[in-house]
């Protein structure tokens, strides 16, 4: 009789759950805590090294923790988003080609969000420049999400 094998999970789905677990405590957790936060037959083991990897990722930070760590994010999920986004667009050498295939394939709904916040984000930019435009521009605005995500490098 041929031996069967659970399916493999899609990549990113343990890191994804790790991450979302570490997002809903709200504080550092160990390895044993994010397990039995999972609920999930997982090893320690496991969990330890998708922890170790998230680190290396920069996707969370550790403190000691008795002999071991405490794991908390360093991002909320928007913001590793678009960590990950800019992660690939790095990786290619023709960003024009690669940034205007992105664009081409947006709905219009989300063209129209990403124009306002470009703008928005110049805005910014003027007011940094010394200009008035922007200088009234509420907290929470495009350039100061890219500001406070990491617009820079890291």
């Amino acid at each position: 009789m041929p031996e069967t094998h659970p399916a493999r999970r899609p990549p990113g789905e343990l890191e994804a759950s790790v991450l979302a677990a570490l997002w809903a405590a709200g504080g550092p957790l160990t390895p044993a805590d994010v397990q039995r936060d999972l609920g999930r037959a997982l090893a320690r083991t496991t969990v330890t090294t998708i922890l170790a990897r998230l680190h290396d990722k920069g996707a969370v930070a550790r403190t000691r923790s008795g002999r071991g760590y405490a794991y908390t994010p360093t991002q909320d999920s928007p913001g590793l988003a678009a960590r990950r986004m800019r992660t690939e667009l790095d990786k290619e050498e023709d960003r024009e080609t690669v940034l205007a295939r992105f664009v081409s394939q947006l709905s219009p709904d989300d063209e129209q969000l990403l124009r306002a916040l470009l703008d928005d984000a110049e805005a910014g930019t003027d007011a940094d420049a010394g200009t008035d435009a922007g200088t009234d521009a509420e907290p929470g605005t495009a350039a100061e999400a890219g500001t406070r995500e990491g617009g820079g490098s890291r």
